[in-house]
Formats: structure tokens, C-alpha cells, sequence
């Protein structure tokens, strides 16, 4: 039972340390693929305006809220010029896309290559797995990252076609 609950444990950790670098890139790359169809863009930023109103809930302070009333009040106004004006909103969906991963990206190269300190994530990720070095594991996860970026790129593209 002790060893089932370390275990436990062990993937908890482990997936929670994956989620925050590469789930960053993971949605980028979604926001990436649904800005090859007109339809599927204002789906994603239904959804992102959507996701917005539900944090709006739990938002621990006031810059949060005004944050987040920002971005969603720039998110409808995007999607109503796209449709009383002009034709091309999936454009402005990539943007929130790239920004997403590119942001993503930029935090491992931060966080997990260049910062290599006791205590920083790197070295919990080289706690759990002793056989990659802190670097190592900050490099592996970049190029996860960049693997999701270049397949909503490809997918994308492919849903433009």
C-alpha cells in the first residue's frame, strides 16, 4: 500500500510539472489549428470567451478580472467586426495562438535551460528522474513544445486546403 501510494505520488508530480510548460503549448497549438477554418476560429473564441466569463469566478484579485474583462471584451469586439465588416477573423484566433506557445516556449527556455538553481523546476523534474540532467529535461520539453507548434501549424494548413 506505501509503495502504491509513492507511486501515486510520482505521477502526480510528474504530470503536474508536464502540464504547466507543455499544456501552455498543447492550447497554443489548438488555437494554432482552429484558425484554419473560419468556423472553427469562432468556435475557439467562443470557447476562450467562455473560459474567461467561468475565471471571472474564481479570479484571486483585481487585476486578474480587469485582465480577463480585456481580453474578452477585445475577444467579442474581434468577433463581431469579422462579422458586420470584414472576413478574415481567424487571423486574429492564430494571434492568441502563437502568443500562447511562443509564450510557452520562451518560459522552458526561462525556466527549465537557463535557470539551473536548487529549487527551480528543473531540478524537481531531476528529482523525479534522476537519469536526465535538469538542462536535459528542460530541453526535452522545448522540443515537445515545438513539436506541438509546428503540428497546429501543418494542421492548420491542412484544414485551410
Amino acid at each position: 500500500l506505501r509503495n502504491l501510494q509513492q507511486m501515486l505520488n510520482f505521477c502526480r508530480l510528474f504530470f503536474k510539472l508536464r502540464t504547466g510548460y507543455v499544456g501552455g503549448s498543447f492550447w497554443g497549438a489548438v488555437f494554432v489549428t482552429m484558425s484554419g477554418n473560419r468556423w472553427g476560429s469562432l468556435a475557439a473564441a467562443i470557447i476562450l470567451c467562455l473560459a474567461m466569463l467561468i475565471s471571472l469566478r474564481y479570479s484571486p484579485n483585481k487585476m486578474m478580472v480587469f485582465l480577463n474583462l480585456g481580453f474578452l471584451i477585445l475577444t467579442v469586439v474581434f468577433i463581431l467586426v469579422e462579422f458586420l465588416v470584414m472576413n478574415r477573423f481567424f487571423i486574429f484566433d492564430e494571434f492568441y495562438g502563437v502568443f500562447i506557445g511562443s509564450f510557452s516556449i520562451y518560459d522552458i527556455y526561462d525556466d527549465l535551460i537557463t535557470r539551473t538553481v536548487e529549487g527551480s523546476d528543473a531540478h524537481a523534474c531531476h528529482k523525479l528522474i534522476p537519469c536526465c540532467m535538469p538542462r536535459c529535461v528542460g530541453v526535452q520539453f522545448g522540443l515537445v513544445a515545438l513539436a506541438f507548434q509546428g503540428l497546429g501549424l501543418y494542421l492548420a494548413l491542412v484544414w485551410m486546403s
